[in-house]
């Protein structure tokens, strides 16, 4: 049964807790719903997973974010718009769409550049293949845009919240350490984070086993122990597949991809993740 909570996400209650309330909308908010059924059940089913999937005796000690979780790149989009009127929105989809082709294929061919070299290379074919005159002041202004992302309006709040109740953080993130400290910076987040876990470590971006294992080496963590938030949907895959309690923080509201599983816990921001999280701690 599809049911509207107090944040406005449809979530699926299992079947233990709708059989005399189908078809109503309730006001029952996250946190009482996590109380009246458990911590386990209220995870499955926000992921809309069965209850099975979703017990676990391990607790969450510690957090590993993708970089986009936290930081909002809109703003990359608007400067796009902003250099090529008409043609931001189509330029910015196909550079967003290659920068990652780009790391996926880097990884798999055993070519690895670091992300930064990684978007350069997307942004200059992209407006290639559109057939867009791509000045080097144009490019600089384009790049520098990802020096300057800034956290979602949820985040800090959210974040130090997480921090006071001792859970452990760090981003586990494609970007270079450089791009995450000034996005950190930017975003007045010092102190929340442990020392970067930067693909660069391990030349080899994510869902590459090998990224994602450096949460467990940092943190001296079992993977069990250790929650991590996805921006992307491919990403909360590959978090999944590698083993970790994954929760997809899908801000774009997007279509789950077909791989043939699903994240623990999927919500719009890192308010839905921290009840997630804290229900399992």
């Amino acid at each position: 049964m599809l049911v509207s909570l107090d944040e406005g996400i449809p979530t699926l209650l299992p079947a233990c807790c709708s059989s005399n309330i189908s078809g109503v909308r309730t006001t029952l908010n996250r946190r009482d719903f996590v109380s009246l059924v458990g911590a386990g059940a209220a995870t499955a089913a926000l992921s809309g997973e069965p209850v099975r999937a979703a017990v676990s005796g391990a607790k969450i000690k510690a957090i590993a974010f993708d970089g986009l979780a936290v930081f909002d790149a809109r703003p990359v989009a608007t400067l796009a718009e902003r250099v090529f009127p008409g043609r931001g929105e189509e330029m910015s989809t196909l550079w967003r769409t290659r920068q990652f082709e780009y790391t996926w294929l880097r990884t798999l061919g055993r070519k690895y550049a670091d992300f930064w070299q990684v978007t350069e290379e997307a942004l200059v074919f992209s407006c290639k293949s559109l057939k867009l005159a791509l000045t080097r002041a144009d490019s600089d202004r384009l790049m520098q845009s990802y020096l300057e992302l800034r956290a979602w309006p949820d985040a800090p709040a959210a974040l130090k919240e997480l921090k006071t109740s001792g859970l452990r953080m760090a981003f586990l993130s494609n970007f270079t350490a450089a791009m995450l400290d000034q996005a950190v910076k930017n975003s007045g987040l010092e102190g929340i984070f442990a020392e970067h876990l930067s693909t660069d470590r391990v030349r080899a971006f994510k869902p590459d086993p090998q990224a994602y294992r450096m949460a467990m080496n940092a943190f001296g963590l079992r993977k069990e122990e250790i929650a991590f938030a996805a921006f992307g949907g491919w990403d909360a895959v590959g978090a999944k597949w590698f083993g970790y309690p994954t929760f997809w923080v899908n801000r774009a509201n997007a279509t789950a991809e077909e791989l043939g599983t699903v994240p623990e816990g999927m919500g719009k921001d890192l308010n839905e993740l921290a009840l997630f999280v804290q229900a399992r701690q």
